[in-house]
């Protein structure tokens, strides 16, 4: 029997795909259970439709991402920050330093995607690493002075 998975089954396949099955098996466990559904014309046509959107949207997200790249590539930051007499700082230059900073320009960019030198705590220029994608990274240059 020909089913359409609503949700990712172990074992059987992810949420879309469309699986041939035991008649016991589809019919007792995965369409009792909201996990699949029959595979007639019209589940078909909608499953197809579903990922042709799925598609698009993956499409649109890939042409931001590379969007943003091309804007974030190459930029200059400049952070300043409190030091002391020694010219050392008071802790050290942190993502979130970073993406606060290009948020103020306009970037909103996660944290969690930045990655700096370790301890950054004279005042000079590195090179810094923005992760938008799997596919998409950029390279900006921090300018850090006190």
């Amino acid at each position: 029997m020909k089913v359409v998975l609503l949700k990712d089954v172990k074992g059987s396949g992810k949420a879309g795909d469309i699986i041939e099955a035991k008649q016991g098996y589809a019919q007792n466990y995965l369409i009792k259970n909201g996990l699949a559904k029959a595979a007639d014309s019209a589940a078909l046509n909608e499953n197809k439709a579903q990922k042709a959107a799925q598609e698009f949207h993956r499409q649109e997200q890939l042409k931001q991402n590379k969007e943003l790249r091309e804007k974030l590539d190459g930029i200059t930051i400049t952070i300043q920050v409190k030091s002391g007499e020694s010219g050392k700082f008071f802790g050290s230059v942190t993502n979130k330093e970073v993406a606060d900073k290009l948020l103020t320009m306009g970037f909103d960019v996660d944290k969690k995607k930045i990655s700096l030198e370790p301890n950054i705590k004279t005042a000079g220029t590195y090179p810094a690493t923005i992760r938008i994608s799997a596919e998409e990274t950029a390279k900006i240059t921090l300018n850090i002075i006190n």
